[in-house]
């Protein structure tokens, strides 16, 4: 029920009573808390954040259950399993409260605020550059898959899975660490990732426009590298009719007919295995990155320009952009699973087992 000034107004009486509006006037009857509307949008967000946290879940059981996925790329897959298994348990619940409250107010105290800013920005960001070392993963197997061993990919995977927490930790604990800036506004009862001017630039850079840069760069690359391999295919089919004339000697006609019998068999039948592997990796890269971006760059948009204009959004669009990036980690889990048949097959397994 929404108190004070905006609810209705009242002034003591001679008496001493208060009294209601002027003109002994009954006060207007009080709005209800939530509407038809405010209703089915919390329920939908009930079920975001549970859809969210129970399919990550089933990634991760899927992934330390069965052996074949105890190898690369399956632990980056397990890193961004991780990542938005916590945005969905410890992020996602809190900012529900907080935009249940009046006016979106802050109402748990300065400590929990602090640690879920903390546990938001690293979570976020590490379920970001888990997308990025993803991309980079598919491009090195697409581009390099004789040099890019399975041990090789290994280290590389480790590598990067390190680096992409630390530097979420380093993002998200600068504030704390350096006193660069504050997210806990007592007068106003307000908990926010730190308005500074300057961590704006260096988190929305760090979080989002880096390893956007990185994807986009990796993604240009996979086109380029997978319209060259289908323009040396083509123009490895155009010479086989030139073969088929030559009939003046029929051992070398026979011999030549042997010795290309495999390749005509294999340019009509379609695209190779590898080549097909490849092709589902790079739509899958593709759509992981198209809903990467439409789910997160209005967020990092108004983050970036907000502190460096002193200008703010209204709150109803604040929230829009910061569920619309929550959601990322709702699609991630299906994406990468829609590509990939052993997660099907193991899903199927999974709950049979159970039965």
């Amino acid at each position: 029920l929404r108190l004070g000034p905006e609810a209705f107004s009242s002034s003591p009486n001679p008496s001493g009573v208060i009294g209601s509006t002027p003109g002994g006037a009954a006060p207007p009857a009080r709005e209800p808390p939530f509407s038809v509307f405010s209703v089915l949008v919390v329920t939908l967000l009930v079920l975001l954040i549970a859809a969210t946290f129970l399919w990550n879940l089933l990634v991760l059981v899927t992934i330390l259950r069965v052996r074949a996925f105890h190898r690369v790329p399956h632990n980056l897959v397990a890193s961004t399993a991780v990542s938005d298994v916590l945005v969905a348990a410890l992020v996602m619940p809190l900012s529900l409260v907080s935009e249940l409250s009046a006016g979106r107010r802050w109402l748990l105290g300065r400590s929990l605020c602090h640690v879920w800013i903390s546990f938001d920005v690293m979570c976020c960001t590490a379920s970001i550059w888990n997308v990025a070392a993803i991309a980079l993963d598919r491009y090195w197997t697409i581009t390099r898959h004789l040099q890019y061993t399975l041990r090789t990919r290994r280290r590389a995977s480790m590598l990067m899975i390190a680096l992409t927490w630390a530097l979420s930790a380093l993002i998200a604990l600068a504030p704390l660490l350096f006193g660069w800036g504050e997210a806990y506004d007592a007068r106003l009862q307000r908990c926010q990732v730190s308005q500074e001017p300057s961590y704006a630039v260096f988190s929305t850079c760090g979080a989002f426009y880096l390893p956007l840069g990185v994807v986009l760069f990796v993604y240009w690359k996979i086109y380029k590298a997978a319209k060259f391999r289908f323009g040396r295919r083509c123009r490895a089919v155009l010479p086989l009719p030139s073969t088929v004339q030559v009939k003046e000697d029929p051992q070398e006609a026979e011999m030549v007919f042997t010795a290309r019998r495999p390749m005509v068999a294999f340019q009509t039948s379609g695209a190779s295995w590898r080549e097909q592997k490849e092709k589902r990796a790079a739509v899958m890269v593709g759509i992981l990155i198209g809903v990467f971006v439409l789910c997160w760059i209005p967020f990092f948009l108004a983050e970036l320009i907000g502190p460096l204009c002193a200008c703010s959004l209204p709150p109803i669009w604040k929230s829009v952009f910061l569920w619309l990036g929550y959601s990322n980690s709702f699609f991630n889990p299906l994406i990468y699973t829609a590509f990939n048949k052993n997660y099907n097959n193991a899903f199927k397994n999974l709950f049979t087992k159970q039965r």
